[in-house]
């Protein structure tokens, strides 16, 4: 399994740490990165030491020999970087948002489609989070019947001191709606079984930082499918008393049953992160799921190999994002950030 290598350009972004260890755990070898930033590159080059740090990504993007670019890059950067390294012949796992406008979408599927490349995100509260793929499984299984509404609650910890000055700039990290909320409209569209969507109603508002007028700490969002519904909702307001970033929610509202997900806390005291909440038929139960099996990185260097579409489909990627850049826009309309 290690016949793939891969690279990091752009590690401002500490998700860029499970990005990393979601390709190793797959098979794959970690062999260089690109990091302007000295402080940065010094603890990431500490954690993974078998990658060289390069002094212009250029060495990584004219290496033949590395198959995958990764990047969790300042979100306004990401588009340019997963472009140049989809030209260069290799196929792209960025962090979320992968982009920060339309028309970088567009620019990205364009170059995609013509270097057939491999072009995808990694929403990590999917992928990273056995709770939620132990969510898929079961409703495969046929647990709660059809899929019909979802609830999407993504609140975060601000920690202003430990957040650099792009996060605070709504043109660099591209608003609450395009950057967290990407993660509740996959999930959306993966338990919908959708590859398109319709947003309803948006909104984003900074009530609590006025001294940060870039800052949006609120976003919500109503949009549906030809057969489901949705609710999401984003914020940067976990107080200081919850011992984790942010109490990471999701209803899902079957024709016979409903799942709730506890991803990073259970705020009743069971210990522990991911806990699966089954109300069906049978009996309320609760389900840990912190044994289950991550597919993602396996079935991603598959399709690496096989120029298959197994880890996610080339469409709900885009369409992820395409839901969220709309919901941004349509929040913002008439308000103060309107671009």
């Amino acid at each position: 399994m290690s016949d793939l290598k891969f690279a990091a350009i752009g590690i401002n972004h500490s998700h860029i740490y499970g990005q990393v260890e979601c390709l190793k755990r797959a098979g794959a070898d970690f062999v260089a990165f690109f990091a302007p930033e000295d402080d940065l590159a010094s603890a990431f080059s500490a954690k993974f030491p078998e990658a060289r740090r390069v002094a212009d990504r250029r060495e990584i993007l004219e290496d033949e020999s590395i198959a995958i670019v990764a990047t969790a890059a300042i979100p306004g950067d990401r588009a340019e970087i997963s472009v140049a390294a989809m030209r260069h012949g290799k196929d792209v796992l960025s962090d979320k948002p992968g982009m920060v406008n339309l028309a970088e979408l567009a620019e990205i599927k364009r170059v995609q489609a013509e270097t057939s490349r491999i072009y995808s995100v990694l929403y990590s509260e999917h992928f990273e989070v056995p709770a939620t793929v132990e969510a898929g499984n079961l409703i495969a299984q046929g647990a709660i019947g059809e899929v019909i509404q979802t609830v999407g609650l993504g609140p975060h910890a601000i920690r202003n001191n430990q957040r650099p000055d792009w996060f605070f700039d709504r043109n660099r990290y591209g608003g609450i709606l395009c950057d967290i909320a990407s993660h509740q409209f996959e999930q959306f569209l993966f338990f919908s079984d959708a590859l398109d969507g319709e947003i309803l109603s948006a909104s984003v508002a900074n009530r609590a930082n006025p001294d940060r007028p870039g800052l949006q700490d609120v976003g919500d969002v109503h949009l549906k499918t030809d057969r489901t519904t949705g609710y999401i909702r984003v914020d940067w307001f976990t107080p200081e008393g919850l011992p984790t970033w942010g109490d990471g929610r999701l209803l899902i509202l079957g024709t016979e049953g409903y799942i709730e997900l506890r991803k990073y806390i259970d705020i009743a005291g069971r210990p522990g992160t991911d806990h699966l909440f089954l109300v069906n038929k049978d009996a309320p139960r609760h389900i840990d799921c912190s044994g289950v099996e991550l597919p993602f990185g396996r079935q991603f260097l598959a399709d690496v190999r096989d120029r298959t579409q197994t880890a996610m489909p080339q469409a709900r990627c885009y369409k992820a994002m395409e839901l969220a850049l709309t919901a941004q826009q349509m929040a913002e309309t008439g308000t103060e950030w309107q671009q």
